[in-house]
């Protein structure tokens, strides 16, 4: 079994309050959660650092904890849920992004499992085929490279890897290129230590908290998603293609 924590903040910088903005008669936070609670884990808790997300939470059913203000980032906040609840050092559990309403519950059952198959890897999570230039060029699409077991080699927001001869060619650059998909599943000790960590220089260039990981030498398996994930909500624009997309 594995734990599930939904990390929602108070204060996005591109769409604030968006945890609590109604989607389709229910804040978005409750489309996660119900997401979550379908996938089979022991547990799904929302770690928040605001007492409106903790009310509102309550009156859908769903468990929450006050968090602290200070925390960097997801990682951070789910380190100290998993710290108030005690859970044991070997447990895994899964960071759910408060932003993904259409989250396939598969995958998250998904990434818990290909952790638990993979005992020297630290965390793992999930990839999708890029399917476009267009997606590849975009920086706001992170790429992930593996090595031949699996294991992450490098994420980035420039288009990696790159098809130099096909791309010179006229051909397609993104052929065998992977979207990175922003759920990770993690051993409760490597959460801590990740979270105890001084961010690395790449990450700070590239704005990508799993590089620290890396750049610290935790293996981070990766495998591609058996369910096509929906879109995660950044901006206002996102929110209204999600409600659009849910009819």
């Amino acid at each position: 079994m594995f734990h599930i924590a939904i990390p929602a903040r108070a204060h996005s910088t591109r769409l604030p309050g968006k945890a609590l903005k109604p989607l389709r008669g229910k804040p978005m936070i409750q489309w996660v959660y119900e997401k979550a609670s379908a996938a089979g884990a022991a547990d799904v808790l929302i770690a928040t650092d605001d007492p409106a997300i903790v009310s509102a939470a309550r009156t859908f059913g769903a468990a929450a904890r006050l968090t602290g203000r200070h925390h960097a980032s997801g990682t951070d906040r789910i380190a100290e849920l998993a710290a108030l609840e005690r859970w044991a050092e070997e447990d895994i559990v899964v960071n759910v992004q408060g932003d993904e309403p259409l989250i396939p519950p598969g995958n998250i059952g998904q990434v818990a499992a290909l952790l638990e198959s993979h005992p020297e890897a630290s965390l793992a999570t999930l990839a999708t085929p890029i399917e476009s230039q267009a997606e590849l060029l975009d920086p706001n699409v992170v790429k992930v490279v593996c090595d031949e077991r699996g294991r992450a080699l490098y994420f980035s927001r420039a288009p990696v890897p790159w098809d130099r001869d096909g791309a010179s060619a006229g051909g397609a650059p993104f052929t065998g290129a992977r979207r990175h998909v922003g759920i990770y599943a993690y051993r409760v000790a490597a959460l801590k230590r990740l979270a105890s960590l001084e961010p690395t220089a790449l990450e700070a260039r590239e704005k990508l908290e799993q590089l620290r990981a890396l750049g610290h030498g935790m293996i981070i398996q990766v495998a591609d998603c058996r369910e096509r994930p929906g879109p995660d909500v950044n901006t206002a624009q996102d929110f209204e293609r999600i409600e659009a997309l849910m009819g």
